[in-house]
């Protein structure tokens, strides 16, 4: 079967000497780390994917991790081709048998039967869409026969002002709807929060169970909002960036983004909320002996990084991925069910609903908005305003949950020998 193999790039400049032979020469620029490359089951690569890899890793406002999503559904492309024995360019005028129609039934046979999830069949056949469109721009594919039919949809929408504006995006036949149903307001990406009680006792598990470098990545988590790339980029530097605000008290601000060596989603530059006792507790960790051996192993590039492997690698977000798959799976078996679909950017979720109902408790909606979004570095301000909507409706359940019950409760316990006649 296809698989994926994750390299360090480095970037060369080509030029002809005297005799017209080629030479090749190292640049300047940085290389790409963890760049994913898609390799067949004869172990030949597929150049033209692998292409498409590169050239998303290097366009500007594209992180990494992304990249590293879309190949690895490329790649289940990959496999679906080699165990059908097809050709990634065959489309002939027949559209049942051009290689993507069958792949879109594959996939929703896959997601019907319950093997993959309705989010996951869509992203799949997205990411196929987005590398033919490349492939075919650069004139890749010879395709006898068109590979799809494109249509285009309107969206409405409603700008900061209120005035609706429509947007014009171009589809095609083969795109899978994610039909599944969602009950309610959703967070940005999904997230789900944890309850109080819950993420306490999530973080007294991690500490007696876990690795300290684990607890104290989802303790910055659930009481910063940062998201992992965030925080496995977090340097011991940033730590004493950071400024107590002169508006919340204990409260510090903690420079990230652009200009700082600390990554954000979409290179948006701002400051994330750092209790005292957190940022405490992270001075503590850097220069613990624990740290400081792990130190020792880095390379000169790294040593400033806060959080690092045994062997003095920076944590990458599939490492801390996999730990939080290995934590869910344990401490589901201890009994502690909400952890049956956790993710580590539920945390996110956990720490911006909190702050929401803090928030809304002094403030009004319009206020809590933007400081909100400034928490949670949000570009978009729509995002930040379903943590106000969810808040809301959320706490509106909780009452009417009480009610209910004790409405029950007095109904049940009713002497039903004194009727009123």
């Amino acid at each position: 079967m296809a698989w994926l193999e994750y390299i360090s790039y480095q970037f060369t400049e080509h030029s002809l000497d005297v005799n017209n032979d080629l030479m090749e020469a190292s640049t300047q620029r940085a290389p790409i780390e963890d760049l994913p490359q898609i390799f067949w089951e004869d172990g030949t690569p597929w150049d033209e994917a692998n292409v498409w890899g590169l050239e998303r890793a290097t366009s500007s406002g594209l992180d990494i991790e992304t990249v590293h999503r879309t190949m690895k559904h490329l790649c289940s492309y990959a496999n679906y081709l080699e165990g059908a024995n097809l050709d990634w360019r065959h489309f002939p005028v027949r559209k049942d048998e051009r290689v993507l129609t069958k792949f879109k039934g594959y996939l929703i046979k896959e997601r019907d039967d319950g093997i993959i999830a309705d989010s996951t069949a869509s992203a799949c056949m997205s990411a196929a869409i987005m590398f033919y469109r490349f492939a075919d721009l650069h004139d890749m594919v010879g395709a006898v026969g068109p590979m799809w039919v494109e249509k285009s949809v309107n969206i409405a929408i409603n700008d900061r002002l209120g005035f609706k504006r429509a947007l014009v995006r171009i589809t095609t036949d083969l795109k899978i709807k994610n039909t599944k149903r969602v009950e309610g307001v959703r967070l940005e990406e999904g997230l789900l929060p944890l309850l109080a009680a819950d993420m306490m006792q999530l973080l007294a598990y991690c500490a007696d169970k876990c690795t300290l470098e684990l607890h104290m990545m989802l303790s910055v988590g659930f009481f910063t909002g940062a998201r992992v790339g965030t925080v496995v980029t977090l340097t011991v530097t940033s730590l004493y960036t950071a400024r107590e605000s002169p508006e919340w008290p204990g409260v510090f601000l903690l420079p990230v983004g652009p200009g700082t060596g600390v990554s954000t989603k979409l290179s948006v530059k701002g400051n994330i909320l750092v209790p005292r006792a957190l940022l405490n507790d992270l001075k503590i960790y850097a220069t613990s002996p624990t740290r400081l051996k792990r130190e020792v192993k880095a390379d000169s590039t790294s040593k400033d990084v806060l959080f690092l492997t045994r062997s003095g690698r920076p944590y990458s977000v599939a490492d801390v991925g996999a730990l939080v798959r290995a934590l869910r799976t344990e401490a589901t078996a201890e009994g502690m069910h909400f952890m049956e679909r956790f993710k580590f950017h539920d945390s996110r979720a956990t720490f911006g609903t909190s702050l929401t109902s803090i928030l809304l408790a002094h403030l009004n909606p319009a206020e809590a908005l933007g400081i909100v979004r400034d928490a949670l570095l949000h570009k978009d301000e729509r995002t930040t305003f379903d943590y106000i909507r969810f808040r809301e409706r959320s706490d509106a359940k909780e009452q009417v949950a009480t009610d209910y019950h004790e409405a029950f409760t007095g109904f049940r316990h009713r002497d039903w020998n004194k009727l009123d006649a």
